[in-house]
This record gives C-alpha cells, sequence and structure tokens, in this order.
C-alpha cells in the first residue's frame, strides 16, 4: 500500500518536520518528484510528493498562495522543501491556504539527501507497482479476447473500465459521441470532448463539469479522431500510466477496426463494379446482396459529391458507425452507393449538408441497378446545378423532358397536379390560358388579343398558376419547368 504523509513524518531517520497542513497527513505518497523549475505544478501527474530547495520559490504572499492552489488542483500529495537551503521565508497566507486546502507543506532538514525520502516512497510502493504491471497486463490482454467490430470495441472499454475503476469511452473528436457510432455520453460530457478546454495533467485534459463531475480525456495515438475519455468518482483518480497504457490499447484496437471496415469497403466497391460493368449475372447478384443484407426490392442507387475530401473519402466509416449496409464505390468525383430504402436519411447525415445528391428510383430488381445508377447520376447533376442539395429522381425536373410514360405521368402530378385539381371547367381554362401565353412569348397584350378576352383576366389567371405551382412565369428555370410540363401533359392526352 502507498505509504502516507504521517508515516513519513513519524520515520525519525528521514528528519522531515510538518510545516503546516496538518488535515492532509493522512493523503498518500505513491511517487516523489524533484524540482526546482517555475511552475512546478506542471510536472506532476498525481499522488506526488514533490521536493525542492527553495531556489525558484516565490517570495510574494499571493504567489505562494497560488503555487499550493495549484498543486493541489493538479493533484500533489504534499510539497516538502530543503531547510536551509534557497527558500525564501514562508508567508502566514501560505500557511493559511495549506491548513484550508488541507495540504502538507513539510520541512527536509538540512544536509538530508533528498533521495533518501525518494527510497523510502519506493520501498513501500512496490506492492502497489507490481499490482499496476498485473493490470497493464490485463489491459493488452483484453485486446486479444475482442473482437474488431462494434461489439469488440464495447467489450474493450468495459474491460479498460473495470481496470481503471471508472467509466470508459471511445469518443469521435468531432462530435462527442461514441468512435463506434452507438449512443454515446450526455451532452455536458460531449461538450467537454469537442471544447478540448480543461487542464493538461500527465497526458490528459481535465475538464470540469458544471454538476461537479470531471472529465479525463487522453489522445489515442495515430487516430487524431478520437479520444479516450473517462469519468473518474469523486474518491478516486485513475492510474496516470495505466491510463495511458490504456489509450495505446484503443489505439491498436481502432486500427483493427479500421481493417476491417477497409477490406469491407474494397469489397463491396469491387462487387458493385462488377454489377455495374455487367460482370454479373442478375442472379448471381441478387445472391450477393442478400449476403449482405441488401435486399434488391428495397434498395436506391445513391450519387453524392462534397466538398471537403477527407469526408468522402471516409464516408464508409462513417456508414460503419450508423449501421447503415451498403456498397460505395468512387467514380469520377462521385461517391456511388447501393443502400436500402430505410436508410436513406443515416446517408445523408453521413455525407453532410453541404453535399450534392442524387437518389434514383427504387431499384426493384437486380438488373435494373445499372439504370438506377444513371437515374442518381442524373439526378446528382441537377443537383450541381442548383449549388447543393438532394433530388431525387422521381422529383427531378427533366432538362430534356421525361422519358418514358411514367415519368411523365410523376413530372405532370408533381408540376400541374395543384391546377388539375381545380373543377374540369378552370382547370381547362387555366391550362389553355397558361398555354397560349407561353406561345406568345409571355405578352400579356397577344395573348388576350388571342383569346378574345381582357387583358387584365390573362393576368389574373397567370397569376393563379403561379399560386398554384409556386412558379414564377419570370424566373427562366420556373418558365422551363412549366414549358415542359405543358408540353408533356399534350403528349399524354389523347
Amino acid at each position: 500500500m502507498p505509504i502516507t504523509v504521517a508515516e513519513l513524518l513519524e520515520m525519525p531517520h528521514l528528519r522531515l518536520t510538518l510545516h503546516s497542513g496538518a488535515a492532509g497527513c493522512d493523503r498518500t505518497v505513491s511517487w516523489t518528484h524533484t524540482t526546482d523549475l517555475p511552475d512546478p505544478w506542471r510536472w506532476v501527474a498525481g499522488g506526488e510528493l514533490l521536493m525542492t530547495n527553495g531556489m525558484s520559490f516565490p517570495k510574494a504572499a499571493a504567489a505562494q498562495e497560488d503555487l499550493i492552489r495549484q498543486l493541489v488542483e493538479h493533484g500533489a500529495t504534499a510539497l516538502a522543501i530543503g531547510a536551509e537551503m534557497y527558500c525564501p521565508s514562508l508567508t502566514r497566507r501560505l500557511a493559511t491556504v495549506s491548513d484550508e486546502l488541507g495540504f502538507p507543506v513539510l520541512w527536509i532538514a538540512y544536509p538530508m539527501p533528498f533521495i533518501s525520502i525518494s527510497r523510502t516512497v519506493a520501498e513501500a510502493t512496490l506492492l502497489e507497482q507490481s499490482q499496476r504491471l498485473i493490470r497493464t497486463e490485463r489491459i493488452y490482454r483484453a485486446l486479444q479476447r475482442v473482437s474488431a467490430d462494434k461489439d469488440g470495441l464495447r467489450e474493450l472499454t468495459e474491460s479498460l473500465s473495470r481496470e481503471l475503476e471508472c467509466p470508459v469511452v471511445i469518443c469521435e473528436r468531432g462530435s462527442g459521441g461514441l468512435w463506434s457510432g452507438e449512443e454515446g455520453p450526455d451532452a455536458a460530457v460531449r461538450a467537454a470532448v469537442t471544447g478540448g478546454k480543461g487542464r493538461l495533467r500527465a497526458g490528459s485534459m481535465a475538464a470540469q463539469l458544471d454538476d461537479g463531475r470531471r472529465v479525463l480525456t487522453s489522445t489515442i495515438p495515430t487516430h487524431d479522431d478520437a479520444l479516450l475519455v473517462c469519468e473518474p468518482r469523486p474518491d478516486h483518480e485513475p492510474d496516470a500510466i495505466l491510463l495511458q497504457h490504456a489509450a495505446t490499447v484503443c489505439a491498436l484496437a481502432l486500427s483493427q477496426a479500421r481493417l476491417t471496415i477497409e477490406h469491407q469497403r474494397r469489397a463491396g466497391a469491387e462487387l458493385l463494379v462488377q454489377i455495374l460493368d455487367g460482370y454479373i449475372s442478375p442472379s448471381s447478384i441478387e445472391q450477393h446482396l442478400v449476403e449482405r443484407h441488401l435486399e434488391p426490392h428495397e434498395l436506391v442507387v445513391i450519387a453524392a459529391r462534397g466538398d471537403d475530401p477527407d469526408r468522402m473519402r471516409e464516408l464508409h466509416v462513417q456508414l460503419w458507425r450508423n449501421d447503415t449496409a451498403h456498397l460505395t464505390v468512387h467514380r469520377s468525383g462521385l461517391a456511388i452507393s447501393l443502400v436500402v430504402t430505410d436508410a436513406v436519411d443515416r446517408y445523408l447525415d453521413a455525407v453532410g449538408d453541404e453535399a450534392r445528391v442524387g437518389i434514383s428510383l427504387t431499384v426493384a430488381r437486380a438488373s435494373r441497378i445499372a439504370d438506377a445508377e444513371r437515374e442518381a447520376r442524373w439526378a446528382a447533376e441537377i443537383a450541381e446545378s442548383q449549388r447543393g442539395g438532394v433530388v431525387r429522381y422521381s422529383e427531378a425536373v427533366p432538362e430534356l423532358g421525361p422519358r418514358t410514360p411514367d415519368e411523365a405521368k410523376a413530372f405532370v402530378r408533381r408540376i400541374l397536379q395543384p391546377v388539375l385539381d381545380r373543377s374540369e371547367a378552370e382547370s381547362a381554362e387555366l391550362i389553355e390560358t397558361l398555354t397560349r401565353f407561353l406561345e406568345n412569348g409571355r405578352s400579356w397584350q397577344r395573348t388576350a388579343e388571342t383569346m378574345h378576352l381582357h387583358r387584365q383576366t390573362v393576368l389574373y389567371r397567370i397569376r393563379k398558376v403561379e399560386r398554384l405551382t409556386g412558379l414564377d412565369v419570370s424566373e427562366t428555370a420556373d418558365l422551363a419547368t412549366l414549358w415542359v410540363a405543358l408540353t408533356t401533359l399534350g403528349r399524354l392526352q389523347p
């Protein structure tokens, strides 16, 4: 067991005397550290007896008080100062704050060598060091027992929580949620993770939450997007060395998970290329898709282009996080993905709001995937021309007009249905007026003369069409849409 300050004071050969902070003499000393550098609290990890000859010790009362408060905040156990050396006089203010905080300040009698105190503490903590070695071995052994998937990462963090004696999770740096995409910590913890605020201590950033909890975040080697996050109990400080070992183990686990995700991506991309290029028969396609939990009658093809190349390159990782089964290949600057219709919203979250996205009609059957890819690409080009957003092929405004009867009916319904829903007589006069208005180059007067109407009547009817359709005849794009819709309606009518 670690030795206490009181036990060190009771050893006459160490020649230690108490200056102040008697209430903290039952605090344990896990290690000793010697420094005469300014701001000595920067060099402690927690639990140390800090020894100094006082060469850089501040003289002012306020500075001495601040030194004690900083040592307490950074987890030091006690401060021991070499007597009759270089330390300026200790102020009454230092003694007062030391007593208030229960932080022992000791004198080391001259010429007692500091190494004797360090050796005593080291011998007293041999058992603790042995236990740390055993726990370190268990931390690394936990990695051997887990799989490289979400269940494996969850089992690993549960094992780390037991060894560190506090809840431990792996969070995504950007969102604060779990790296694996599952339900993560509460909002306060996520804010501490994403904010990056706190005090750096023994390789971890310590943040104090408004509700009194503390959060420690540690970087995970080679994984800039991930942080090891733990919530220590008020009465327990995680071992700093074990915490760094835990971060290393997490790095290895994330590397294994990434390899698995990358293997799945490559296999899926190869399959999708073979499907799109016609190298696999429809029956074989269906078998491959079912094995990957992708039923053809539930699928759509999505084409997406984003401005953030890193995000698009990591798209498959984000889809893994939000449990989206998919096949994805990158072609001509587009991410082409085959996903189930129920997962479209999750896919859109993965590519981000800035992406331009085109979504095909439902695939329905394996032999139609290549056609669906063309639909998705076509819709994506429309999204690109609109400078962003999501365009569904079934709702896209055709640039050259509908190409099939079904597509034509769907397009007319979307554009002109509010007009066609009026009474038969009213809808007929609105359609005829709009047609004549466009045929006459949007001239109110010529339209009125052609139809033998008052100019104001033509104006009224066109404005009504605009209200019903939400389109503006003064806008070129809206005008083209109305013209294509009218000509399409004419082709559909007998």
